[in-house]
């Protein structure tokens, strides 16, 4: 049976007061167009296992052992279509690796923010949570993301200590450890999140007195390994902060797409929370070429390429795996494989979409609300 909770420690009166003052706005998909910047990287023993992927630990965590504690994967959705396929793709891959050896994944939930059942009820483990009071996203969709886990913390039975939130675009590509340590969580250091860059709008929500803007990690929410207690006590802020910085043109403006994940990485600041980063938590092709012994493959990008295996990033190729190219519905079963030269990330995410789409069943179906 499926619960509606008020709105426990986030105030109703906030929210109708926020609403008052947004206008419904159009939500941008576009992929940004950058340039990877490079991390520097260190090499970090830890609990005698070699984490060349890490780029930064917080203070005290140079000796430290280790979590072997299991972790919950919540990932919140939508019931739209576009959003379904991806779904169903990353639960197929988190039972294929779940019991591998290395792994520390526990249960399973979808957080479906869209207020009612979908047809996936049965399929995937699911909590049925409301969305935003209508216009309040403005149309950002991801801004029921905050909302989503506070109302899914406050509300279910979370058996684990350990909470991994991830996203329906995201396969899981090799065993998951715990890669977080007691009150350090885990997260992703994304090239694109620079708080030092917007020093100005940091300070509008992180005010001197909290500390130096470097506190602020180059993180968002996902992926991040974090203890479910941290999580509690972070995630109103979380949801607070997004939509203050949503309701702020200049942050808006500045940070776009991404405004939630700075809000995310601001709470966190706002909490004493820092994060241990870890690069190789996961892939984004095109840009990342190898797999090796990442662990998870976020296919965020379109991937265009010419015949001979060429990046026409920003150019529709002769070939292409794009997920917006499938708004409506999932991609057929069978994907044509990229052509030769193109980097093992994006064989091995078509070969995983494939593999996926050939055993989940009544794959050809599921573009049927």
């Amino acid at each position: 049976m499926i619960e509606k909770k008020s709105f426990g420690r986030v105030s109703p009166l906030l929210l109708v007061l926020l609403a008052l003052g947004f206008f419904f706005a159009a939500y941008n998909l576009l992929s940004m167009i950058t340039q990877n910047k490079a991390y520097g990287s260190e090499k970090w023993l830890w609990d005698g296992m070699e984490l060349s992927g890490v780029t930064d630990l917080p203070l005290g965590m140079r000796k430290a052992g280790s979590s072997h504690s299991k972790f919950h994967v919540a990932l919140t959705a939508t019931d739209s279509r576009y959003s379904q396929w991806q779904c169903r793709i990353m639960y197929y891959w988190y039972k294929r690796v779940k019991d591998m050896p290395g792994s520390n994944m526990g249960k399973f939930t979808r957080i479906l923010h869209s207020g009612k059942p979908d047809n996936l009820m049965e399929e995937i483990p699911t909590f049925v949570v409301s969305p935003l009071p209508e216009g309040l996203d403005r149309g950002y969709v991801v801004l029921n993301r905050p909302w989503a886990f506070v109302q899914w913390l406050e509300s279910a039975t979370i058996e684990e200590e350990y909470i991994l939130m991830a996203e329906p675009d995201h396969i899981f590509v090799n065993p998951l450890p715990n890669l977080a340590h007691g009150d350090h969580p885990a997260g992703y250091p994304f090239f694109y999140i620079k708080p030092a860059e917007h020093k100005d709008i940091i300070r509008k929500f992180y005010p001197e007195e909290n500390g130096p803007v470097s506190d602020v990690d180059p993180i968002g929410n996902s992926p991040v390994i974090i203890k479910k207690s941290l999580l509690e006590e972070i995630s109103p802020t979380w949801m607070n902060i997004s939509l203050r910085m949503k309701d702020d043109p200049a942050t808006d403006k500045a940070f776009g797409w991404v405004l939630e994940m700075y809000a995310y990485a601001v709470a966190s600041a706002l909490h004493g929370v820092r994060h241990i980063l870890y690069k190789d938590f996961m892939v984004q092709p095109p840009w990342d070429l190898d797999v090796g012994k990442k662990f998870i493959i976020h296919y965020t990008y379109g991937c265009d390429y010419s015949l001979k295996g060429q990046l026409t990033y920003g150019k529709i190729g002769a070939w292409r795996f794009d997920k917006r190219s499938y708004l409506t519905g999932p991609p057929p079963r069978n994907l044509s494989l990229p052509p030769p030269g193109v980097p093992e990330t994006v064989v091995r995410l078509v070969k995983m979409v494939n593999e996926a789409t050939a055993n989940i069943p009544n794959w050809d179906n599921s573009n049927q609300g």
